[in-house]
């Protein structure tokens, strides 16, 4: 059995950078036990951009 953690991720509107530093948030969740899974983008907002993207991780529960 896993269990998953999905971490939302904003994008500056202005740049569509992201608002903080994913390689440092799957570095920080690595170290915590949770395996990187993918890095989803939702459907776009109005202008044909993503408004924010998600991380997802698992790790076992045993």
């Amino acid at each position: 059995m896993y269990e998953y953690k999905f971490v939302k991720i904003e994008l500056n509107s202005w740049n569509n950078k992201p608002k903080e530093d994913y390689q440092d948030i799957i570095t920080r969740y690595a170290k915590e036990g949770w395996r990187f899974i993918q890095i989803f983008a939702p459907a776009t907002k109005g202008y044909g951009s993503a408004s924010h993207f998600e991380i997802i991780f698992e790790r076992s529960l045993t």
